[in-house]
């Protein structure tokens, strides 16, 4: 698969997925084993936040859906997460944006996923 730099290119071959299943953002216990299907860690200052399966998630915290762009965006690309995040927040969902080597993937509220992908599925249409 090879590596897309140029703006247009990420937005129009992007390709939005609905991943199955519901995460949470959530702060680890050091010391405590991460769950099967942690989608990803950050390291703060306030200490490990994970993105873990909803169902490993304390009571209170947010259902969120992770929408995945397929293309092989660069790290150095220019566009795409403001062009993404953009067209999401015009439409009033939050987005919170998770980068990986190959990857950009889409946290939004599970009661907004649908939309969302509609949105990011139409933004790839036009290209914009």
């Amino acid at each position: 698969m090879s590596v897309v730099r140029e703006t247009a290119a990420m937005i129009s071959g992007m390709n939005p997925d609905l991943r199955a299943g519901e995460f949470a953002f959530a702060l680890w216990e050091t010391g405590r084993p991460w769950p099967d299907g942690t989608f990803a860690s950050v390291a703060e200052e306030e200490g490990m936040s994970l993105i873990v399966p909803l169902s490993h998630a304390p009571d209170k915290a947010l259902p969120m859906r992770c929408i995945t762009l397929r293309v092989n965006s660069a790290l150095d690309g220019v566009g795409l997460t403001a062009a993404v995040s953009g067209a999401l927040a015009r439409a009033d969902i939050p987005a919170n944006m998770v980068a990986g080597l190959h990857h950009d993937h889409v946290f939004v509220p599970t009661e907004a996923a649908d939309k969302a992908l509609d949105i990011l599925r139409n933004l790839q249409e036009s290209g914009a």
